[in-house]
């Protein structure tokens, strides 16, 4: 059958181009006689995929030098616990902003190892925004300060980069990195699980900056040690090798495309179809802020949420599918990353109008 638009929050849709080139290369790649699947990790051939990854990785998001990329498993919730283990560094306290449901799981599983502050919270609106930096409550003492960028399920995006003085500022991109360009040299940690807007799921990015490594809590697991992970290059180890290869052709894809800034220009087109119409609309409802309107997921509502399912029901029919919205806030969800081309968008919103004038 051809190809679906897939609305998917992740794992999430990929390019066609790299899903093509990796069918090609699947069973023999490059003429070495065997899948990425099969090759020692340790092998010449795997080794320069996973080195190729790293440096296109590295030319996309101008990564410092005194910076180290980490190819980690156990997804963006494994890196909950990974950060406060390894960033404590002595200090017992952590600063956290609380925009939503994935703030809410970092805070839950920080608060087993460090006391935690929460500088701010948008929870007093149902997290339909996020508070202004001047609201923010920092503790010049903390260890670092954590938040999310971008909340998948709220559908609520921060585009500034927080001022946190000396104190290392950490950051949960799972949903949103890649999608425009950012100044890595502003943050002591990043990570993102890759199923979203870098690769399959099983991929874990972390990019950390040297000076934060090698004082991890007492009792830390040896694979939980960022310090052992830098140093064995990720591959303390097997790595996730095809997960990572899949990335490496996600990252030429970018870079073919003109890198991220290119990247960003059509992230803003696309979110300007949904909103602009949403805008318009009194059938279909934005509960964002404007100025927090993600452009990774666009959350909606209809005003008649009896016709929820009608609606999901047509979309399936039009070849769109995964826009119901998470089930801790009801409604649609239409996940747009890099990956989702404008075409799929203009479907939807045709839909969206169609459906509008025969139900308002």
């Amino acid at each position: 059958m051809d190809r679906i638009f897939n609305f998917s929050a992740g794992p999430a849709t990929l390019p066609q181009a790299v899903l093509e080139q990796a069918r090609d290369e699947l069973v023999n790649w490059r003429g070495s006689g065997m899948s990425v699947m099969e090759m020692s990790h340790r092998g010449k051939e795997y080794m320069s995929i996973h080195a190729e990854a790293e440096a296109d990785l590295r030319e996309l998001l101008g990564i410092p030098a005194n910076y180290k990329v980490l190819f980690l498993q156990g997804g963006a919730s494994a890196q909950f616990a990974m950060v406060p283990m390894n960033l404590l560094r002595g200090k017992t306290s952590a600063d956290y902003l609380n925009t939503g449901e994935w703030s809410k799981k970092a805070i839950k599983e920080a608060k087993k190892f460090a006391d935690v502050s929460i500088v701010a919270s948008s929870e007093d609106k149902n997290f339909t925004y996020a508070p202004a930096q001047n609201a923010w409550q920092l503790d010049p003492n903390a260890a670092y300060v954590h938040y999310t960028p971008n909340e998948t399920i709220g559908g609520v995006e921060i585009f500034w980069t927080p001022e946190t003085g000396n104190v290392p500022l950490v950051a949960d991109m799972s949903s949103n990195i890649l999608s425009r360009p950012i100044d890595v040299a502003k943050f002591g940690l990043i990570y993102a699980g890759a199923q979203k807007n870098i690769g399959p799921a099983g991929l874990t990015i972390v990019i950390v900056r040297e000076d934060l490594l090698g004082e991890t809590l007492k009792g830390t697991p040896t694979m939980f040690d960022y310090k052992i992970a830098a140093d064995n290059d990720s591959m303390y180890n097997t790595p996730p090798t095809f997960a990572i290869y899949i990335a490496g052709l996600v990252f030429k894809w970018l870079r073919a495309k003109g890198g991220l800034a290119a990247m960003e220009k059509e992230n803003i087109a696309k979110a300007a179809l949904l909103y602009d119409f949403l805008d318009t609309s009194e059938f279909f409802i934005s509960p964002v802020a404007r100025e927090n309107r993600s452009r990774m997921n666009v959350p909606f509502t209809l005003k008649n949420t009896d016709l929820d399912e009608e609606f999901l029901k047509r979309a399936k029919a039009r070849g769109m599918i995964q826009l119901k919205g998470h089930r801790s806030v009801g409604g649609m969800r239409a996940s747009i990353y890099n990956a989702m081309p404008i075409e799929g968008v203009k479907t939807l919103v045709e839909l969206m109008r169609e459906f509008e004038k025969q139900h308002a």
